[in-house]
């Protein structure tokens, strides 16, 4: 008998009102509004766990969708992954009224540091008793690299080279500074750990100078599960080299089955499994009694999306301003 292979299911969320939707706060129906509410996020997070979800992924930007039309008013209007609260910031909540969930939060190695982002990750992965996971990207808005004191995006070779050895750094701080014996909780010696067993990291590279220890004893998993969703090729080759996860939004099932063998393809280039890779194609089920229950549910939300929210978020996705063309 062949063994059976088991589905894994994340929840695609954002601190959002209506990220990838345009338009659907608008429905009756829709809760998004309630996204800067804690009860939202505690509830949505024990659906998920009740319908045996693996995890919740939380995507994030660090700016605004601003190449349609050369302004950001669109997005404003529309909110197009606007506002953007923090994703961090809600995940121990979560944790709390749940047992086994994980939580995989988007955090750019672009505009992070690496030092600080491996004390925030170990914390959270405490909080969560080893449930948490990164998602790992490089940032694509030409608005984030703005607001955070850069000229303009960086190219996105140097994005992925900052992105491997951010990683190698915060490699370095979660497994290798704390020795697994060096917190010893002595209270009658006093001594909480044994300085000989806490190492200095001496990291000095191209991007980053890291000398110094991490800040947090070791956390259940030391490293978070690591997520990517990099489509392009330079992207792959990094989901290849450190991912457990990977986020794909195929549109075909042809599409998504060239990916899915290109990207094992390069997981075995980087001296790994082919398997030890596990790929998330993105779905949108519309659940009905009846196909035409299912279809009349599509089009009521096909009613409530916004044209030009829409379009104002393919223009910050391709980086071409469809405020230029006719809409039909």
């Amino acid at each position: 008998m062949s063994n059976k292979k088991q589905i894994h299911l994340n929840g695609f969320v954002q601190n959002s009102p209506s990220p990838h939707s345009t338009g659907l706060w608008k429905h009756e129906k829709d809760e998004g509004l309630k996204h800067n509410s804690l009860e939202y996020w505690t509830e949505t997070a024990k659906v998920l766990e009740q319908g045996k979800f693996d995890a919740v992924f939380i995507a994030d930007v660090l700016g605004t969708y601003s190449v349609y039309g050369n302004s950001h008013d669109a997005a404003i209007r529309h909110a197009v992954q606007l506002p953007a609260h923090d994703p961090l910031l809600i995940i121990s909540a979560m944790a709390q009224v749940t047992r086994h969930i994980g939580f995989a939060p988007t955090v750019s190695a672009t505009y992070a540091q690496p030092y600080a982002l491996a004390r925030q990750l170990s914390t959270l992965d405490h909080l969560t008793e080893g449930r948490l996971a990164w998602n790992v990207v490089t940032s694509y808005l030409e608005s984030e690299a703005i607001n955070l004191g850069l000229s303009g995006r960086l190219p996105k070779s140097q994005r992925y080279d900052r992105a491997d050895e951010f990683l190698e750094v915060v490699y370095k701080l979660w497994e290798h500074s704390w020795e697994d014996d060096a917190v010893v909780h002595d209270r009658a010696g006093d001594l909480f750990a044994d300085p000989e067993k806490v190492h200095a990291i001496n990291h000095h590279g191209e991007f980053f100078n890291v000398p110094g220890i991490h800040l947090t004893e070791p956390s259940p998993q030391r490293t978070p599960v690591l997520f990517q969703a990099g489509a392009s090729p330079r992207g792959r080759d990094f989901a290849a080299k450190h991912a457990e996860g990977v986020f794909t939004k195929g549109h075909s099932l042809e599409a998504q089955k060239n990916y899915s063998q290109d990207l094992r393809k390069r997981v075995v280039e980087q001296g790994r499994n082919a398997d030890s890779v596990r790929i998330f194609p993105m779905v949108l089920p519309i659940v009905g009694s009846t196909e035409e229950e299912a279809y009349a549910k599509y089009e009521d939300l096909k009613n409530h999306v916004s044209y030009e929210g829409t379009a104002a978020l393919l223009s910050g996705h391709t980086g071409i301003d469809f405020s230029k063309y006719n809409p039909d």
